[in-house]
């Protein structure tokens, strides 16, 4: 005859118990998860780390060159998407500039005919004069920038 031993009820309950956490633990790992979430923005910038700088976070003050200014047809504009600024002509040698994004919804205007600036996501349209709404959504005029002209060359001013 052999002998097996019989397991008490305290091996068998250690053995097939799943484990559980304390609210001690549970807390300390939402809070290092917080912390976590907090300064993750943060370190890449104290760590002397820098981000490629888009037409936004230029600082103030720069100059961006944006073209000919025979890109721009009188009583229309051209869109230059990069620099999210939409440059317009309403009459001979007067230009306006302005940021491209739409006051609506924040897409990117895409046409200038008619002398009227169009928003492709929600049918806003703006006047190439001074970026007034004319029909749409859109709640605001679009925002005016400082665009130079040089020569025949545009510069775009943060």
């Amino acid at each position: 005859m052999v002998w097996l031993p019989v397991p008490s009820m305290d091996d068998w309950e250690g053995r097939h118990r799943p484990p559980r956490a304390s609210r001690r633990v549970l807390f300390g790992a939402a809070a290092v998860g917080a912390v976590t979430a907090l300064f993750a923005e943060r370190i890449p910038r104290w760590l002397g780390m820098r981000l490629t700088p888009t037409a936004n976070s230029l600082p103030a003050g720069t100059v961006r060159a944006l073209g000919p200014t025979a890109q721009v047809p009188v009583g229309g504009g051209k869109v230059f998407r990069a620099a999210k600024v939409v440059v317009t002509q309403p009459a001979a040698g007067t230009f306006k500039a302005f940021n491209a994004a739409c006051t609506h919804a924040g897409c990117l205007v895409d046409t200038v005919q008619d002398g009227k600036i169009g928003c492709p996501c929600h049918p806003g349209v703006f006047r190439i004069e001074d970026g007034t709404v004319v029909s749409g959504p859109p709640p605001r005029p679009l925002t005016p920038v400082t665009v130079t002209i040089q020569g025949n060359q545009m510069y775009l001013r943060t």
